[in-house]
């Protein structure tokens, strides 16, 4: 056991919100919790306080903050003004890392690819102290097959305490919170055997046609909550009793154009298309499907990004510059979202009138917080071209109230965690979601998938009941994808 440091202030800075010192009341004592307050909400005051409290208590002797890699420096920052303490961090340089191992640290910072790769190392620091963890953005855990997961899942009862924080545990799917529980209890709430637990669970294609399965899949999202409650706690937006501006969500209309819809049908109906790709022409074949669905995403949102040679305006383009002209002449500023790294290179190109700054996941995280830091400082900057990889999580950007989807892939993570770096505590004005959807294309089925995968994060979060669920519940997206990819069915 580490002696405690007489001089070490573990104060807060600040006070926290009734809903956060209740939090921390609920699991401060217990040896896992699950804290799955809604994005926005201020998990990361929480863990502060939790933290503190645990060192002041002397139940532990340091405490492990996980985190993703693009978020290290934003904790770090975090922890200047809520604390007056400064975490050691770890990362990839296996030298420091083991000077920092070896100093008497409080509090140590680091982001999950480290924990895999230092993981015999940390076996050994673990049985040598009382340690703490906290895995901010847990998802990142939600494969059990992956090794990362399988690094938290080995070193788990090393840790005296363990706390997961989320605010999307089901990040695309069901099934994704299994793993997350796992690492805190062992299997003991959800049981040892995922394939079982995501049977029983699957949001799949098939159900538009199987009205049982629809009921046995409501009551199975109904029960996990409850096998949850006594180590977790949530919260929205509209629990807490926190006033934040409304939210108001908009679906925009748009159409293909001639080019672009003609090489969408070649896609959708021949599974390949001849297009320019670095200089030569190539057969792309699409026959995989979800090779098949991302093209179609692909060719709806811009062409380019498959076809070297296509030069024509994409459909959505002029309603993009329509929607952020006007948010802009308003005064405000605009994030622009895209799922793929090539869009948001040629997205801030032609938004440049506008001052517009890029972040994706190719460029170093230095680049990306120079185009953060001009975004929300200075007045000549007043759009950000963004993919949710890169930008999603951990980050406050409320100088902006509008964010435009120019495309969406079937993420719901990507999807939730993007809106809300403008809704959230310190937002002042009402928020604008955009949504671009070419009609009569793939957009169509991506939102109605998106919304059923919503609804079923709902149900599972103990956010609506299993009435209000099977009230509003569609599965009309496993009828949508079949017609997608077999456009000649009904002919048949």
């Amino acid at each position: 056991m580490l002696r405690p440091d007489p001089r070490l202030n573990l104060a807060a800075r600040f006070d926290a919100f009734p809903y956060q010192l209740d939090a921390v009341e609920a699991v401060k004592d217990l040896e896992y919790a699950a804290l799955f307050h809604e994005q926005g909400l201020g998990k990361t005051k929480i863990a502060v306080d939790l933290l503190l409290h645990w060192l002041t208590e002397e139940a532990l002797d340091t405490v492990l903050i996980i985190t993703k890699r693009a978020l290290v420096e934003n904790w770090r920052q975090e922890f200047d003004a809520h604390t007056h303490l400064k975490p050691s961090i770890l990362n990839q340089d296996r030298k420091h890392n083991f000077f920092v191992l070896n100093s008497p640290a409080r509090v140590i910072l680091g982001h999950f690819e480290m924990v895999r790769s230092e993981q015999q190392r940390l076996e050994m620091f673990l049985q040598t102290r009382r340690v703490g963890v906290i895995l901010d953005e847990a998802q990142k855990i939600k494969n059990p097959s992956a090794a990362l997961t399988q690094a938290f899942h080995e070193l788990r009862e090393g840790f005296k305490r363990r706390v997961i924080m989320t605010g999307t545990p089901v990040a695309n799917r069901p099934e994704d919170i299994w793993s997350q529980i796992y690492f805190l209890d062992g299997g003991q709430a959800l049981g040892e055997d995922f394939e079982a637990f995501r049977t029983d669970l699957s949001l799949d294609n098939e159900l538009h046609q199987d009205v049982e399965r629809q009921k046995e899949l409501a009551e199975a999202l109904g029960s996990v909550f409850a096998k949850l409650r006594a180590f977790s706690v949530r919260e929205t937006k509209s629990s807490t009793g926190i006033e934040l501006p409304d939210k108001i969500v908009r679906t925009v209309s748009t159409y293909m154009a001639p080019h672009q819809a003609k090489l969408y049908d070649t896609y959708r109906e021949e599974t390949r298309a001849e297009v320019l790709q670095g200089g030569a022409l190539t057969v792309d074949d699409a026959e995989a499907v979800l090779k098949r669905l991302l093209r179609l995403v692909q060719v709806t949102s811009n062409p380019g990004l498959v076809d070297d040679g296509y030069k024509e305006e994409p459909g959505k383009l002029a309603d993009l510059y329509r929607l952020v002209r006007e948010a802009t002449e308003d005064g405000s500023k605009v994030i622009v979202w895209t799922s793929f790294v090539q869009n948001a290179e040629w997205l801030c190109e032609r938004l440049s009138d506008f001052g517009a700054v890029r972040v994706h996941g190719e460029l170093p995280i230095d680049a990306r917080n120079r185009a953060i830091d001009q975004f929300k400082t200075r007045e000549d900057v007043s759009v950000l071209v963004a993919t949710p990889g890169a930008a999603k999580e951990g980050l406050t950007l409320t100088v902006a109230n509008h964010a435009i989807y120019y495309d969406r892939t079937f993420s719901l993570d990507d999807y939730l965690q993007s809106q809300d770096r403008i809704h959230r505590i310190s937002q002042t004005r009402d928020c604008f979601i955009w949504n671009l959807i070419c009609e009569d294309t793939i957009d169509s089925w991506v939102d109605s998938l998106l919304r059923a995968k919503r609804l079923a994060a709902q149900l599972l979060q103990s956010d609506v009941t299993k009435e209000e669920y099977e009230s509003a519940a569609n599965y009309d997206f496993g009828r949508a994808v079949i017609e997608i990819l077999n456009p000649t069915a009904d002919e048949q």
